[in-house]
């Protein structure tokens, strides 16, 4: 049972909410709606599970449905969430800001309903469980390979190919996992997605949560999504945002050519030169010493089983070429569902259209599926994050529908083409930047 909710809340009104953002007249504060609920988020936000800036990219605005979006248990966060009501809207103000599609949002949380309702967020363990084997079973192939054949030009390059397999793979199953979308309770997800990130990747879920729940909050919104931040120092994306770069007279790379050094700092970004001594020092800044000790794992199982096969120079050489090719797979597919999107900052519209706007889709077919991570129903884990990947086909047709109500594109494109235009919108990107450098 429920404890009662306090009397005498604050009426609030949204121009009051919209001024508790963390900016402007009061920059202390920062207050968000939940089901009309106000909550002063100011000082919790340092201590919210999922990160101070996740939470506090929906200051001064309705939360409800990143919300529901996010967790699991929400019985279990309400009971946190109850020593930070300060208040609730008045009686005649609206759920959500008046500057939303008032019949958009209740249509989408119709269809969250609809979607509990069929069991769509409800997951076939079997699936992960499948999937966890078939990437050991690519491991072990890896090894046998060199162990059998010898550590001759073939089997080296046959057994990098595996390898790189194996950490694409288990790039899309610890993506599972961090989502919350494998088991019912949010810490046996936590558990083993530090295994899978951590054991099987080498890398940290702290660090992973940090960034990628900042991007589902609000993708592709500049200051607030991390994916974005290449965006002025290497690239010059999105159409608005190359405009205005172009306007202040901003240069920090030559944007009009970005469409082709895009192929030597964007998908080789894995390789261990930056990135993989950044996370590092990411857990241990942050003294995240779990995630330290499962990442170390990592590295001593594959000295262990490697270094007596190929030797110190084999071995580095080894894990190079692997974090190239996982590297070139991981960018290639992430970037394929957002570059080409809108890219802005925030301006505060509704769950669906932040969304749809920001995401795309890949056709579905069994290769895609794999390759992807399932990732090619891109628009369908954006706007169900928790809901496990083998349901993505299923809830798409009702996404297509309301996107045909409203009037809203939903983008399907093939799988090359995706990756094309990548670079068309680099080019188009730059094209608008230089132009508006040399004449505006």
């Amino acid at each position: 049972m429920e404890d009662p909710e306090p009397r005498g809340l604050r009426l609030l009104t949204w121009e009051e909410i919209g001024q508790r953002n963390g900016r402007g007249a009061a920059p202390q504060e920062r207050w968000l709606v939940i089901e009309r609920k106000v909550y002063d988020i100011s000082r919790f936000c340092r201590r919210h599970p999922g990160g101070s800036r996740v939470i506090s990219h929906y200051a001064g605005q309705d939360a409800t449905d990143p919300f529901v979006a996010f967790h699991l248990d929400k019985a279990l966060v309400r009971k946190y969430m109850r020593p930070l009501l300060i208040g609730e809207l008045a009686p005649d103000q609206p759920s959500f800001e008046p500057s939303k599609n008032k019949k958009l949002v209740e249509d989408f949380r119709e269809l969250r309903a609809a979607v509990e309702k069929m069991g769509l967020l409800n997951p076939n363990r079997a699936f992960f469980l499948l999937h966890l084997c078939h990437i050991l079973a690519l491991d072990v192939a890896a090894w046998l390979t060199i162990w059998y054949f010898g550590a001759s030009t073939v089997p080296f390059l046959f057994s990098a190919v595996l390898l790189g397999t194996v950490q694409a793979q288990a790039g899309w199953l610890q993506h599972d996992f961090g989502h919350l979308s494998v088991f019912s309770k949010s810490k046996w997800n936590h558990w083993v997605h530090k295994f899978v990130i951590g054991h099987l990747k080498g890398a940290p879920a702290s660090w992973w949560n940090h960034l990628h729940f900042q991007h589902h909050a609000k993708p592709n919104c500049f200051r607030k999504d991390p994916d974005v931040n290449m965006h002025p120092l290497f690239f010059a994306l999105g159409k608005t945002l190359s405009v205005e770069l172009g306007v202040q007279k901003k240069k920090f790379m030559p944007y009009n050519h970005q469409h082709k050094y895009f192929f030597i700092i964007g998908p080789p970004a894995l390789v261990p030169l930056y990135f993989q001594w950044y996370i590092f020092y990411f857990v241990v800044q942050r003294k995240q010493w779990v995630d330290l000790a499962w990442m170390l794992t990592f590295y001593i199982r594959f000295f262990l089983t490697y270094l007596p096969l190929l030797g110190v120079k084999g071995i580095l050489g080894l894990i190079v070429l692997v974090r190239f090719i996982e590297s070139n797979w991981f960018v290639w597919v992430t970037q394929m569902n957002h570059i080409p999107m809108h890219i802005d900052y925030d301006k505060n519209v509704d769950w669906f259209s932040t969304q749809l706007q920001a995401t795309c889709n890949v056709h579905q077919s069994f290769f895609n599926d794999w390759f992807s991570g399932h990732l090619n129903f891109q628009i369908e884990h954006h706007l169900f994050p928790t809901m496990p990947r083998h349901n993505y086909w299923k809830v798409a047709p009702l996404v297509k529908s309301l996107c045909a109500k409203h009037g809203i594109e939903y983008q399907c494109k093939p799988l090359l083409t995706a990756f094309a235009d990548i670079v068309h919108s680099l080019k188009d990107s730059g094209e608008l930047w230089l132009d508006a450098y040399l004449h505006k």
